[in-house]
Formats: structure tokens, sequence, C-alpha cells
């Protein structure tokens, strides 16, 4: 106790000895002020003394703060507080604690909509047992079983792996309460969505109808296509009832695709529309990679426009181009064929890049030039119809096969300033070959010339061998009649 006072005495005389240094330094500034002239330094002076007593006070308390701090040490050293004392009863670990821990990490915590794998244990009419690994076997209510109906019911026999959906971990009975027709749907939505995200088409059967479209099924899930989603051949027309245009499909199986799926709605929309395009361009990347330019290959006349037909090949179209029609260039394209029509094509080219067919008709049929000379002769009288004019003459399509020029010297025994003074475009004249050049594709043709006498012996020649061959002798029906 002494030594605590003797140290209280020492930091108390060592708080008042900067007070006193202060006071004292206020006195000799107070006796400069009345000895001297007044200046604007004493002011100066008077706030360094209150800086000087401020900081001293300062230090004092900083001095009391640290002799206080190094007494607690001394305490905490003197007293040391003793360490508690663990008791036998919590030392002890109880014997039935390891087990419980090891039954709940033996037993998988199940949450509800979980999806498990099970055994069945028993099967009766009202309930079933199964097995998924918990503490207890599962439950299947009897609700459930009526659903199943009695065929639904014989299905599952004892033994069986099944896959069940956790309604409930745990009812008031303690109870685990599984489900088997929830866990199918669930299996069902979770290859919906795989089959919506990968864009897949499916077969699946029409289960009904109502006034919007088709009623379909995938799996446990009912899905509907809209009238507007299904193929032409499926829509039927807007004025008949619903059972006019659908009753005819249910049974059957359409190919769709998923367009729209929403679990918490329970919506699940399909397109059979969707499904066909992917269908065609499947047949059709198949068919690119089977063609070969020179095959000749059978189809149908899917559509007409005025720069060809397209060609359906099976799967693809092909395009017959105006030029590739026929050797005569004349024709349009509805004057040749019609829709729904089958006709042979020749493959002129593959393009795998832009997934186009180029095909042609005329090129299944002989070659007119390839025949022109033995069919055609200089002198000959031909009918022409005028196709086009040019400043130095008029082109003429011949038995609508051969084109021919007609030179403008040729077109009047008299002088004429332009084609146009003479025929028109479409017009159909009687005309004469005066050159034939069958390698080049050329041939020469007159019209002022048609009456010239020069030609009278090989024009009566020509008009003598049509009319022998024109000829039928008088007992020709006589000896068929008595051939037959």
């Amino acid at each position: 106790m002494e030594e605590k006072q003797i140290s209280e005495v020492e930091s108390l005389e060592r708080e008042e000895q900067p007070l006193e240094e202060a006071e004292s330094n206020e006195e000799e500034q107070q006796q400069v002020v009345a000895a001297g002239p007044a200046t604007e330094e004493p002011e100066a002076t008077t706030e360094e003394a209150s800086a000087q007593v401020e900081e001293a006070e300062a230090e004092a308390e900083e001095e009391e703060a640290g002799a206080e701090v190094e007494e607690v040490p001394a305490i905490v050293e003197a007293e040391p507080e003793p360490e508690a004392e663990e008791s036998p009863a919590e030392s002890e670990e109880h014997p039935m604690a390891a087990l419980m821990e090891q039954d709940a990490l033996a037993f998988e915590r199940l949450r509800p909509g979980d999806i498990r794998e099970g055994e069945i244990v028993s099967v009766t009419p009202t309930e079933v047992l199964i097995d998924v690994g918990a503490k207890s076997e599962g439950l299947v209510p009897a609700k459930e079983l009526e659903r199943l109906g009695r065929d639904g019911l014989e299905d599952l026999q004892v033994g069986q792996k099944i896959s069940v959906y956790v309604v409930r971990p745990e009812d008031r009975d303690g109870n685990l309460i599984l489900s088997i027709r929830r866990a199918e749907e669930e299996g069902d939505w979770r290859r919906a969505q795989q089959l919506y995200e990968t864009g897949e088409h499916i077969e699946t059967p029409v289960a009904g109808f109502n006034k919007g479209g088709l009623i379909v099924r995938l799996g446990k899930l009912r899905g509907f296509v809209p009238a507007s989603q299904l193929a032409a051949q499926h829509r039927g027309s807007d004025t008949q009832q619903p059972e006019e245009r659908w009753s005819r499909l249910v049974g059957t199986s359409v190919h769709v695709k998923i367009i729209e799926i929403n679990r918490k709605r329970k919506r699940l929309i399909l397109s059979e529309r969707a499904a066909q395009r992917l269908v065609r361009e499947a047949q059709k990347a198949e068919l690119l990679q089977s063609l070969r330019p020179g095959e000749v290959r059978k189809g149908i006349v899917s559509s007409l426009t005025d720069f060809g037909a397209f060609v359906n090949l099976g799967g693809a179209d092909g395009l017959v181009h105006l030029s590739e029609l026929s050797w005569n260039r004349a024709v349009k394209p509805r004057e040749l064929l019609k829709v729904g029509q089958e006709v042979e094509v020749y493959v002129l080219n593959v393009d795998q890049d832009k997934k186009r067919i180029a095909l042609s008709l005329k090129r299944l049929e002989p070659e007119p030039w390839a025949t022109a000379e033995s069919r055609y002769y200089v002198g000959q009288l031909v009918e022409g119809t005028i196709t086009r004019l040019a400043n130095f003459g008029a082109f003429a399509l011949v038995n609508d096969e051969l084109e021919g020029l007609i030179h403008i010297s040729e077109l009047s025994p008299g002088r004429i300033n332009h084609p146009q003074d003479v025929v028109q475009e479409g017009e159909k004249h009687v005309m004469r070959i005066i050159r034939i050049d069958a390698k080049r594709r050329r041939m020469g043709l007159s019209l002022k010339r048609v009456a010239d006498p020069e030609y009278a012996d090989l024009d009566w020649q020509a008009e003598l061998a049509e009319a022998e061959a024109a000829y039928e002798p008088e007992d020709a029906e006589p000896q068929n009649d008595e051939e037959s």
C-alpha cells in the first residue's frame, strides 16, 4: 500500500510541475508588457503561452494514462485466474450419439420433388411400398393406384426397379409419400425440355381435338397443336366443324416439333409445320449428297413460274430454267408442263454450298441441230415465227425448234430502212432456207426468195414428195380387215 501511495504522489507532482512552469512564464510575459510600449508581439506571446498550457495538460494526461497501463499487467500477473475444469459428464460422449450420427449419414435426406430409383417391396390393392434407401419404405397411396387402374397395378411386381417422385418426405403419420405417375410426368417434362432445346422433331399419336386444333401425347403429357401450325393436308377448311376437320386424325401419328414449353402453367405447344421443315431439310441434305451431275431422275412438277419450273425429286426441289425447258425457245413453262405432272429430268449441277439443284428437260431430247442437215436442205420452204428484230434483220424460229436469221436484204425485193417495215414479232411467215451450218448452229432464211422462179423445179419436187407420202392405197383397209 505504501508503494502505491508513493507512486500516486509522484504522479501528482509530475502533473503540477508543468502547470507551475506555465504560470511562471505567464508572469514574465506580463512584466514585459508593463515595461515596454504596446505592440502586436504581446498578443502573439499570450497565444503561445495558452498553447503551451494546453500542451502541458495533454502531456500530463498521457503520463497518467501510461501509469495506469503499467499497473494493469502487474495485477494480472499477480492474480492469474484459474482454468475451468471439465465435468466428467461433459467429457464422456453418450453411446447413442455416435449411433444416431451414423444413422443420419447412412440415410440421405429426401426433399419434395426429388426423383429416386427404388425397389418395390410389396404390392396390394390399397398401397405399394417402395424402398428408396430412406429410414423407412415409401408409400404410394391408394388414390394414385386408382388412377393407374387394374392393368397398371398388375404391371407392378415385387423386386421391380422403378422411378418415383417424392411428394412428402414425412406426413402426419411419419410416412414417406411417393408417386409413380408424377415421376413419369417429371421424366416426360425433362425429355420435352431437351427436345425443345435441341430443336428435334418427334412422331406422336393424336389423342383428340378441340375447336382450336389437335391434342397429342408426349408420354404422360398432353400437348396442343394449333390449327395454324398444322400441315396443309391436315388443316382442313375454316368453314368445317372440328369433327369434320380432325376426327379422322385421332389414333394416327403426326410429326411435330415443340415450339413453346412452360412447366409452371403446364403448357406444351407443338407445330407440325415446323417439323415438316426439319424433315424437308434433312431429306434435302441427304438428296444433295446423293445427286450427281449427268444423272436422270424422276420428279413431280411442284410449281411453275415465268422463269422456269420447279421439280420435286423426293425431298428437295430443283429448278428447270426457262432456257432448259425445251429446244424451242418460244415455249412457255405453262404451255409445256402442269403442276403435279411426273417428268424425267437431267441433273445439270448440284451446288452443295447454296443447296441448289439445276435440272434440264431439253437435254433428254436430241438436239435439233445434231440432225438439222438430215432433215432440212437449202431451198426448202418452211414455216417460221418472227421472234425478234434487229437493225440488220429479223430472227425466226423454224418449226418451233431451230432459230435462223432473215437478213435485211432478204426481207423484201425493194430497199427498206428497218425490218419492222416488213415484219413484226410474233408473225408467222413461209420462208425459204438459203443456207445451213449445223456445226455453227446457223441457218439463213429469206422472204423475198419464196416465189423465186429459180426454185420452181425444187418446189415442185418437194410438193410431189409430200403428196406421195400422204397417199394411202385404197386396198389398205381391206387388207387390214382380212388380217384381223
